[in-house]
């Protein structure tokens, strides 16, 4: 689950437990404050627009910092005007303690959610590359389609049918005789 929101004029993506660096925000150290959601996805449940009364972001501000350094120069040539300046953009680290969708508790994602799926192995292609899909499909399902052998795992024997038709195609590599080349100049034209 994650959602959008929005702090010191940016829109950040945030899940649970995340941590980031936002504009300034008025608070002590450690403090709680509640940030303004623009949308909150949770698998495929959506909420936006008039959903978002009852969502809740909840942050904890870790610490108040200072970014980095930028010099900012201007300087006209021919003319003698240079200035120079600096900046440092006062920021705060918050974490993300809960996101509340309506009706609902925080729900928290446990590492067993975010973990990838199983791999499943891939059907087979034909040695050759000239089985129609029909009957590598048929193969596969002879051989039982183990869930986790991979596709170099399983063998798959091409149709005589196949064979033949692949055969003619590998055969027929005759070379067309070469003409000579255009002339390029007026040299090579001989005129």
């Amino acid at each position: 689950m994650y959602a959008i929101v929005k702090t010191g004029g940016k829109q950040y993506r945030v899940e649970e437990g995340q941590w980031l660096l936002v504009e300034r925000l008025p608070d002590d150290d450690g403090a709680s404050v509640a940030l303004h959601p623009l949308l909150v996805v949770d698998g495929s449940n959506v909420v936006d627009g008039a959903g978002l009364d009852n969502v809740t972001v909840e942050a904890k501000i870790l610490a108040h910092e200072r970014g980095p350094k930028l010099r900012v120069v201007k300087f006209k040539p021919k003319r003698g005007y240079k200035r120079h300046n600096g900046h440092r953009q006062d920021l705060t680290r918050i974490q993300i303690t809960g996101i509340t969708l309506p009706g609902g508790t925080a729900k928290k994602s446990s590492a067993a959610e975010r973990k990838s799926p199983e791999p499943v192995a891939a059907a087979p292609v034909a040695a050759t590359g000239t089985a129609p899909a029909a009957e590598v499909a048929e193969t596969w399902a002879e051989q039982g389609a183990p869930e986790t052998a991979a596709a170099s795992e399983v063998e798959v024997t091409p149709t005589p049918e196949a064979a033949e038709a692949a055969a003619p195609a590998a055969q027929d590599t005759t070379v067309a005789a070469e003409e000579p080349a255009a002339p390029t100049t007026e040299a090579d034209d001989g005129s």
